[in-house]
């Protein structure tokens, strides 16, 4: 009895994960969206996206999950990510947004001296299976966004590697894991993994990460994983710093 509730208990925790680290999600179709904001009008993008937009997007049954800025914002740009409840969701509440009255009240009178967005970046994703079981990390001072290109036919290597060694790995040098997804490719190419990876500041990121390159652990791991050849075609990385009002920290 004891040895089933146990595994009952195991179960249940590992289940629980991803909502341990977004208390209360329901959401299973995520989007990052990467606002270009017009020269000098970020912060009034920012102050919208806090008095009104946020707000609203719940209204219209959207998430929101998380509101970051680049460390090194030389590109004048804010990105965040939203949950919907499932994929064919997600047009339907865009739709519902873009046509409340609030929005285009809050829209109108926040665009008097012009325009707060220049273009929009857009990035869809499901859930990585199996990689959001741990537990709910402690907030961090800084988040690296890591989105890893595989070679063709790879991406379950990758998934098992960090499943299985990655993951734990990060955690025993300091590093904390935060949600893993999947991108969703419309026009049918292999997804990409996409992971928050975070610290307390920058510098402590960049020497505990250090140390789980050289871990012989994870050059084992690393090397077993590549017997029947390379995984990884490519990694993109950028440091961001969550913005006081965003749910994720």
């Amino acid at each position: 009895m004891k040895k089933l509730m146990l595994t009952m208990f195991a179960l249940l925790f590992a289940f629980s994960g991803f909502s341990q680290q977004l208390i209360g999600s329901n959401s299973t179709y995520f989007e990052i969206r990467k606002y270009y904001a017009n020269e000098g009008k970020l912060p009034d993008l920012i102050k919208r996206f806090e008095e009104h937009t946020m707000a609203l997007f719940e209204k219209n049954g959207m998430e929101n999950i998380a509101y970051f800025i680049p460390v090194d914002n030389t590109d004048n740009s804010l990105t965040y990510i939203l949950g919907y409840p499932d994929e064919k969701s997600r047009d339907r509440t865009w739709e519902k947004f873009s046509n409340d009255p609030e929005w285009k009240k809050a829209k109108k009178e926040s665009e008097v001296n012009g325009g707060l967005v220049k273009s929009v970046d857009q990035t869809f994703m499901k859930l990585a299976k199996g990689l959001n079981d741990t537990q709910k990390p402690r907030e961090g001072g800084v988040f690296q966004l890591r989105t890893y290109t595989c070679f063709d036919g790879r991406l379950d290597n990758l998934i098992t590697r960090f499943r299985n060694h990655t993951q734990d790995l990060f955690e025993k040098q300091g590093l904390r894991n935060y949600p893993y997804w999947i991108t969703v490719e419309k026009d049918g190419s292999q997804s990409k993994l996409v992971y928050l990876l975070a610290d307390k500041d920058q510098a402590s990121f960049e020497r505990n990460f250090q140390n789980f390159i050289k871990d012989p652990a994870w050059v084992k791991a690393r090397n077993a994983s590549e017997s029947d050849g390379k995984i990884v075609e490519k990694v993109d990385a950028v440091f961001f710093k969550p913005l006081p009002f965003s749910p994720l920290k």
